[in-house]
Order: structure tokens, then C-alpha cells, then sequence
């Protein structure tokens, strides 16, 4: 009697989740789904640790960043797999909380309350340009090639953060910048250990080049453990500096966003910035996996796109919402895909593992900057793939996709870099006799910037 309840409370949950998920549908079972899921969840694992301490340095309290990035991925993810039914998974992005903390705070000034103000008005855009179909129209507009450069530039962005952060990259008075004391002996807590980040870049290097998904999340750890090893990092005190049954506190970053001040003078830029990095880094990833994992048609449409996207748009007014900045869909979503995730059911995994992690929140406040580096170095290194399709054979198009791509880290500013290359797209066609190959939304595009660098020097 026992083993037949056993057997039909079985066939019940079964059914419950392939009405859910299609499972059979899409050729999959619940433990390959399962699997997936654990596979995608080590690989962008790192997140929990590197979110936290970049959003942290733009004054955002280190707690509430940590249940902030943890909940905005679980909310994120749950709607990608519960509504769209994609085997992808979302959480605060590389590049995006770069952008929020060294440009829009440390670098305009903004406070982090104003700057989670721009992340949920640019969420609010996103969804309705989702809604009214003129997303399709801008990411038309926007030609191939600076699309490329985009993800090139915040790849050379993201590196140069990690570099800084662990001190193998210094200010220099002469030369701007230099290398740090990367053969130094001296740790010390809350210093730089550029060698110590060095060597967790080598150990990190050596798992990815062996093809371990779960080599950034290690690499992490590793260098932690090294950090406290050499005195560069404190020990845990206690299991309670590990494992917490009390979840992080969201307290000081729950509704704390500032949509007055984010729509003041000289917001609108970063709004617009937010709101088309979003656009494109969404879109190219949806369609990475998705044509990963066989769910793109012949001809090229996508089943649940516009259900896919604005559950990204509605996780991006949540994370605002939470206190991090804004929340996209993750590339390392194609692991779990490679391990034979098809289904929304992959992301649910993630999603409660991601959960899960809440009770391991203390561990996250034991990691150093220098031992994210790694993986942010890593993470860049990745995006510069892209740069092998750019074009510059044609001066109209490699100089502003140069400009995309070098502006970025050398003024410490994703927006910039849009900026230098949307703008001199737009001009070295026209002066080349090309005004035909530039859209009326590029000129749009191009006029906004523009403006916002002529109000800035006024």
C-alpha cells in the first residue's frame, strides 16, 4: 500500500512538472533537467561574491548588497523558468554594476539611492519598448559592429576593474597607471595582494582551460583560502562566520531608490545607458543559449522571446527595488544548457540553489576584492572573444567601433564609450558620402549624446 502511494505521489509530481515544462515535449527528463540546473548554478556562482564587492565600493551597505544580489537573482531566474520556460538564468550583471558604481556614483558623483532610481526607470523602458515592439526597432538600428564593440569594451572594462581591485594595476602621477607590487611579500586585511590575485588567476585559468564550468566559483574560494593562508584575509570566527539560519537583512536597501533624484540634470544619459546595454546584452545572450539548446525555429524566431524578455525587464525593477544594480540573463546559462537543460525547470534549479546560498550569506563577507579579481580578469577575457568578428577593414566602421571599445576603460566609463561610438559612427558616414547606412534612430541616438557631453561641459 506504502509503495503504491509512494508510486502515484511519483507520477503526480511528474505531471505537475511536465505541465509545467513540457518535458517530454522537449525531449528532457527532471533529473537532466536537475543536473542542468546544478551545472549553471556553479558556473555563474561566482556572482554571490563579485556583485556584492563591486556595489559595495558605491557605498551600498555590504549586507543588504548580498541579499540584494542573491534575491534579484532568485526573482529574475524564477520568472525566466516559471513564465517563459527558458533554461536560462538571470542575476545582477558583469559590466552593468561596474557601470553603476564607477561611472554613475564614484564617477558622476550620484549617490548609490539615485543610481538604483535610473536601474528601475530603465527597467520600467526596457519593459515597455518589450511591450510595444520598438526594442526590435533599436536593436536594428544599431549597426552589427558596434554591437560587437560593446561586448569587447566591457570585457576590457570589467578586466581592468579586477586588475585595479587587487592592485596589480596602480595610479601612477607620470604614466596615469602602472603595475603594482605584484612580487610583495606584505599582506595585510583590507590591502591589495596583487600576487596572491595573480596566483588565483593562474589556478582559475588552469580549471577553465580544462573546461570546468565550475572553475570561476573555485577560483574564488581558492584565493580566499590563500588570502587567509598569508595573513591578506581574516578567518572565519566560528561556524556562525560560515553558515547564518538568520538571512541577510535587506533593511537598508529595500525601497531605498531615489526616482526624483534619478530623473535631475544629467540623468538622462545613464538612463539611456542602462537601458541599452540591457537591451543588447539580453537579447544576444537569449539567443546564444537558445539556438544552443534547439529552441530557436529555422527561421529564426524564438518561442516565449517577448515573455523571456520582460521577465529580465520586471527582474531589473526588482533588483532596483532590493538595493543592486540592474539584473540580466547569464552566458554561463549555456553550460547548463551543454549538460542538457531544455526547460524552465533548469532555471527553477538555480533558482532555489541560489536560496539556498542566503544561509551561507556570512561567507560571502569573508571574500576579499583581490579574490574576485580573478574571475573578473577571466570574465573579460571571455567578452574580447567577440572581437575577432569586428570590422576593420572599413575606416567607417573599425574607428568607431575602436573608439567603443578603448573609451571604456580608459575613461573608467561604459557610457563614454557608447558615446565615442555611436557619435563618430554616425559623422565618418555622413562625411564619407554614406548617409544612407545610418538610421534615423542612430541619428536619434548619436543627437542624445551629443547633447548630454555639451550640457555636461556647460
Amino acid at each position: 500500500m506504502t509503495e503504491q502511494t509512494t508510486e502515484r505521489s511519483g507520477a503526480q509530481k511528474s505531471g505537475v512538472l511536465e505541465r509545467l515544462f513540457r518535458l517530454g515535449e522537449n525531449r528532457t527528463t527532471v533529473k537532466t533537467e536537475v543536473m542542468a540546473g546544478l551545472t549553471t548554478f556553479v558556473a555563474m556562482g561566482y556572482v554571490i561574491f563579485v556583485n556584492p564587492n563591486i556595489i559595495a565600493e558605491a557605498g551600498v551597505p555590504r549586507e543588504a548588497a548580498i541579499a540584494a544580489t542573491i534575491w534579484s537573482a532568485v526573482i529574475c531566474t524564477l520568472l525566466l523558468g516559471l513564465w517563459a520556460n527558458f533554461p536560462v538564468a538571470a542575476a545582477p550583471g558583469m559590466g552593468l554594476n561596474a557601470f553603476f558604481t564607477y561611472t554613475v556614483v564614484l564617477g558622476s558623483g550620484l549617490s548609490w539611492q539615485t543610481a538604483l532610481g535610473a536601474v528601475f526607470i530603465s527597467g520600467v523602458i526596457f519593459f515597455l519598448l518589450t511591450l510595444g515592439g520598438i526594442r526590435q526597432a533599436i536593436i536594428e538600428a544599431v549597426p552589427m559592429n558596434l554591437k560587437r564593440a560593446i561586448g569587447v569594451g566591457i570585457g576590457l572594462f570589467i578586466a581592468f576593474v579586477g586588475m585595479r581591485g587587487a592592485g596589480i594595476i596602480v595610479d601612477n602621477p607620470a604614466t596615469l597607471v602602472a603595475v603594482g607590487e605584484v612580487s610583495s611579500l606584505s599582506f595585510a586585511p583590507g590591502r591589495p595582494a596583487p600576487l596572491l590575485a595573480l596566483a588565483g588567476l593562474i589556478f582559475t585559468a588552469a580549471l577553465m582551460a580544462r573546461g570546468r564550468a565550475w572553475g570561476l566559483l573555485a577560483g574564488v574560494l581558492f584565493t580566499t583560502l590563500l588570502g587567509m593562508i598569508c595573513g591578506a584575509a581574516a578567518w572565519p570566527k566560528g561556524l556562525s562566520s560560515i553558515v547564518s539560519f538568520s538571512l541577510p537583512s535587506l533593511a537598508d536597501t529595500f525601497l531605498a531608490m531615489d526616482l526624483a533624484g534619478a530623473f535631475a540634470y544629467g540623468i538622462v544619459s545613464i538612463i539611456f545607458t542602462f537601458t541599452v546595454v540591457e537591451l543588447f546584452d539580453n537579447m544576444g545572450v537569449l539567443i546564444g543559449v537558445t539556438r544552443k539548446a534547439g529552441l530557436m525555429a529555422e527561421d529564426g524566431s524564438i518561442k516565449n522571446l517577448n515573455r523571456a524578455l520582460s521577465s529580465d525587464a520586471i527582474g531589473t525593477m526588482a533588483s532596483a527595488v532590493l538595493g543592486t544594480s540592474t539584473a540580466t540573463t547569464y552566458i554561463e546559462s549555456a553550460a547548463g544548457v551543454a549538460a542538457g537543460g531544455r526547460t524552465g525547470l533548469t532555471a527553477v534549479t538555480v533558482a532555489g540553489l541560489f536560496a539556498v546560498s542566503l544561509f551561507f550569506a556570512p561567507l560571502v563577507g569573508l571574500v576579499p576584492p583581490f579574490a574576485t579579481a580573478p574571475a573578473l580578469i577571466i570574465v573579460g577575457a571571455l567578452m574580447m572573444a567577440e572581437v575577432v568578428h569586428v570590422r576593420f577593414d572599413d575606416f567607417t566602421e573599425g574607428l568607431p567601433a575602436f573608439l567603443t571599445i578603448i573609451m571604456m576603460p580608459l575613461t573608467y566609463s561604459i557610457a563614454n564609450g557608447f558615446a565615442f561610438g555611436f557619435v563618430s559612427y554616425a559623422l565618418l558616414k555622413i562625411c564619407a558620402g554614406r548617409r544612407s547606412e545610418v538610421s534615423g534612430v542612430m541619428l536619434a541616438i548619436s543627437a542624445v549624446f551629443i547633447v548630454n557631453f555639451v550640457l555636461r561641459l556647460g
